[in-house]
């Protein structure tokens, strides 16, 4: 069974950087792409910014020039670099893999990223 597991959340002040990590627990497999979500409660999920297999990447207007997503395949682990951070960047960021180009099919639980002002 393929897992995501997310990491590297916590609390953080404002203009201060996080990074998260998102890891493949179980059998290797392949994706088209990896994306990283944000969820506010009473707000929908927000896309933040995706990573294909390859390693081009594209972010939402948001965090664009303060977000960076890389990969790791050989560590089966993909990476969320955040800087700059503003309050409104709070909530739970979670990863999911797209494995067919239709969708995101495995999602992972996700970690809390709290920005304080």
């Amino acid at each position: 069974q393929v897992q995501l597991v997310e990491s590297g959340g916590g609390l953080v002040q404002a203009g201060g950087s996080l990074r998260l990590s998102c890891g493949v627990s179980g059998r290797t497999f392949s994706w088209l792409y990896m994306g990283w979500f944000r969820q506010v409660p009473g707000k929908e999920r927000e896309f933040v910014g995706r990573i294909t297999w390859s390693g081009r990447s594209t972010y939402a207007d948001s965090v664009k020039g303060r977000c960076t997503i890389s990969r790791d395949n050989g560590k089966n682990t993909v990476y969320l670099q955040m800087n700059s951070l503003k309050p409104e960047d709070t909530g739970v960021y979670r990863c999911a893999a797209d494995l067919t180009g239709y969708g995101y099919d495995i999602w992972g639980q996700g970690t809390q990223v709290t920005v304080s002002s």
